[in-house]
């Protein structure tokens, strides 16, 4: 495992240690071709659907539909080597073991490599996944273009896409049992508890309202304090209820405003708009809810007290993703039988995994990330806490194949 972290993680590696991999760069299409190699190696039949989404298939011993497992190799900007790589590097490990222990499996197994997950200059993220689940569709892909000028269709092919093909990626996305994701963390919650596997509850649901302030721009210094409606100071306030808002509920339960536009911004003029972008994100739908009411509350009183005008324009509401009971239990089963501790905790950073449970069993496990890091070159796992998260894996995934589609039914 550690020689394979290393190697795929010199594709994208700059002068920072970090890796810029995203989407359809040069040094994403060639980490590509190496994971297709190293597929190809190990005897797999790989394919390249029009999403181009890279699938890997090793043979079942029976007409039945298969089990997928992997993630993602595209990063953030001066990103990690773990983050979504891990996941479909521990099914190559997979795949190898399966070979050398010469184990045979009821069900064809597939690893699969899904393009573009993380944010890209596309502005289409997990658009593998939701390609595969049919949440995109080819006009969500015309004019689309990227850095310098790069049409998404002519990138789309040069990684082995079809973009005229792309409504087929659906239909001919293979028959699955169920999909499982290992991934990490991005978080403290198990390297602070000691607890070398997660097992994930859901993934998080994601809120996100455009929140627009109205105030009175006018001279800063001819103004005196009583007569202002700053509108910047109201959304300040604005900021403070939302960290508030969300203080009051649950742990996993956060919010945040990452974005705010102040106009006219100059030195010597009161704010008189200010537009900021409000985002939530809960593991049910009833903790988002509760926080927005909250929110709602203080904003109805800051706009009576301080004058201004407040518009709250909701452009996202993505429900939680429950991940499947029956893989929640074989992973606590797996990992309790090879006496690795494990803690069930909801995923607050979005996956694959959520588009791929429209379309059948999904299920997630989490590595301990070091110090919490991910998206910065500083982005590390223990190879323990690795191992351990593989190792529950592997022996998941044989239990299923025993247990799933006894009678041949068709999951999708």
């Amino acid at each position: 495992m550690q020689r394979k972290i290393e190697e795929l993680g010199q594709f994208g590696k700059n002068e920072k240690g970090g890796l810029d991999r995203t989407t359809f760069t040069a040094a994403e299409l060639a980490a590509r071709e190496w994971l297709q190699t190293q597929c190809v190696s190990l005897g797999l039949d790989v394919k390249c659907d029009p999403a181009a989404n890279i699938w890997a298939f090793r043979n079942g011993q029976e007409r039945l539909p298969a089990i997928a497992f992997g993630s993602h190799i595209d990063t953030v900007p001066n990103g990690g080597m773990y983050d979504g790589a891990l996941g479909v590097l521990i099914a190559l490990e997979v795949m190898e073991r399966l070979n050398e222990e010469k184990i045979g499996t009821r069900h064809p197994f597939a690893l699969v490599s899904f393009t573009a997950e993380e944010p890209n200059p596309f502005g289409l993220s997990t658009f593998g996944s939701r390609a595969v689940a049919g949440k995109l569709t080819k006009q969500d892909l015309e004019g689309v273009t990227g850095d310098a000028g790069l049409l998404l269709t002519e990138a789309l092919r040069q990684a082995g896409g079809d973009p005229d093909r792309f409504e087929d990626t659906y239909e001919l996305a293979p028959l699955l049992s169920a999909y499982l994701e290992v991934h990490i963390e991005q978080g403290k919650r198990l390297v602070t508890s000691s607890i070398p596997v997660g097992i994930v509850s859901g993934i998080t649901g994601i809120y996100r309202e455009r929140v627009t302030v109205i105030g009175d721009a006018n001279h800063a210094g001819t103004t005196v304090m009583a007569e202002r409606k700053d509108a910047l100071v109201a959304a300040a306030e604005v900021v403070v209820a939302v960290e508030q808002a969300a203080e009051t509920h649950a742990e996993e339960v956060v919010a945040t405003v990452g974005a705010l536009d102040v106009r006219p911004n100059a030195a010597n003029i009161i704010p008189g708009q200010v537009e900021m972008v409000v985002e939530i994100r809960g593991k049910t739908i009833a903790e988002i809810e509760a926080v927005r009411h909250a929110l709602n509350s203080q904003i109805a009183e800051l706009k009576s007290r301080r004058g201004v005008s407040i518009k709250q324009e909701t452009f996202l509401s993505q429900p939680p993703v429950p991940m499947d009971q029956s893989l929640i239990d074989t992973f606590a089963e797996q990992a309790h039988s090879l006496g690795y501790k494990t803690l069930t905790l909801g995923s607050m950073a979005g996956h694959d995994a959520a588009h791929m449970a429209a379309m059948t069993r999904s299920g997630m496990l989490f590595v301990p990330s070091i110090g919490g890091k991910s998206h910065c070159p500083e982005e590390a796992s223990a190879l323990c806490d690795i191992e351990a998260a593989a190792n529950v894996l592997f022996h998941a995934l044989l239990k299923l194949d025993q247990n799933l589609d006894q009678k041949g039914t068709d999951n999708r």
